[in-house]
């Protein structure tokens, strides 16, 4: 009786362990392959929005500079390209209170409005105003800062970058900024555009009543030329209202791609006439998780 090779059984192993192996190889290069596919998708995905939010701002600052000397207020358009389309709405910053140049009455009204105590507010504006000499000015806290905001440093006379830096003042409540937060700005002046103003700025105001904000709202959707008499609808707190021509303006931008992929972002942008560029960008914030359009 013939006897079998014992290395038939070790060349048929290594045969088969190969195999194995080959296949394993193989199914890994696989699993590699679509991992890295689908991170090449993100990225596409994230390019192609990001052009569109671009796309957005460039949109913008074409409303500004069209618009000369016509109010800015609330303007929403749509952007559509091949790959998707962005949503944008805008507003004028200089219908808001700036923090680092409204009167201290001005601020002391605000704080009021949010439901500071008179006492509170009074000592909050005079600290607020304070600020805004060298001597007194305090350093800007990283922490209150988006990493990916690129605001121009504050300008003399303006202690502030953002509007989160109040929260540095003594005797300052979390709850006061976060109210305050919608009707204040760091890009303004020290007078308040009527035209464009938000009914809570208008309804801040010192000395302004609830029937005056009504009024004044009704006579600005009807005679928004009346300027004069616009103004004298609020009484004394006239004295800090200007009419001005837009240049700073806020842009909530929202941008899906034709997938579904969706970003967004808040901008502040400025333009200038003889500006050696089109327009610039003085804040830029990514907001996570967007909602679809």
């Amino acid at each position: 009786m013939k006897r079998s090779d014992p290395r038939r059984g070790v060349v048929l192993m290594t045969v088969l362990w190969s195999i194995a192996l080959l296949s394993a190889l193989a199914m890994a290069a696989a699993v590699t392959f679509r991992g890295f596919a689908g991170v090449m998708a993100v990225e596409r995905d994230r390019v192609q929005a990001d052009a569109l939010l671009s796309a957005g701002i460039e949109t913008a600052a074409g409303i500004i500079d069209t618009l000369g000397d016509a109010p800015l207020m609330d303007i929403e358009t749509r952007v559509n390209l091949a790959t998707g389309s962005a949503r944008l709405r805008l507003n004028d910053e200089g219908g808001r209170i700036d923090i680092g140049r409204a009167p201290a009455a001005v601020l002391a009204a605000l704080l009021q409005s949010v439901g500071a105590p008179e006492a509170a507010a009074n000592n909050l504006a005079q600290r607020i105003v304070e600020r805004r000499y060298p001597r007194n000015a305090a350093r800007p806290d990283p922490a209150l800062r988006s990493a990916k905001t690129a605001a121009k440093p504050p300008a003399a006379g303006q202690p502030f970058s953002d509007v989160r830096q109040l929260l540095l003042i003594p005797g300052m409540a979390p709850e006061w900024v976060a109210a305050i937060e919608p009707l204040t700005t760091v890009f303004g002046g020290e007078t308040i555009n009527p035209l464009t103003a938000p009914r809570g700025v208008i309804a801040a105001l010192p000395g302004v009543d609830k029937d005056q904000v009504e009024a004044f709202l009704r006579a600005r959707r009807s005679s928004p030329a009346d300027v004069d008499r616009l103004s004298r609808m609020v009484g004394a707190a006239q004295q800090y209202l200007a009419v001005k021509p837009p240049r700073v303006a806020s842009v909530e931008l929202m941008a899906e791609l034709v997938d579904g992929y969706a970003a967004a972002a808040r901008s502040v942008i400025v333009v200038l006439p003889q500006d050696s560029q089109p327009y610039r960008v003085l804040v830029w914030t990514p907001v996570p998780s967007p909602r679809r359009l």
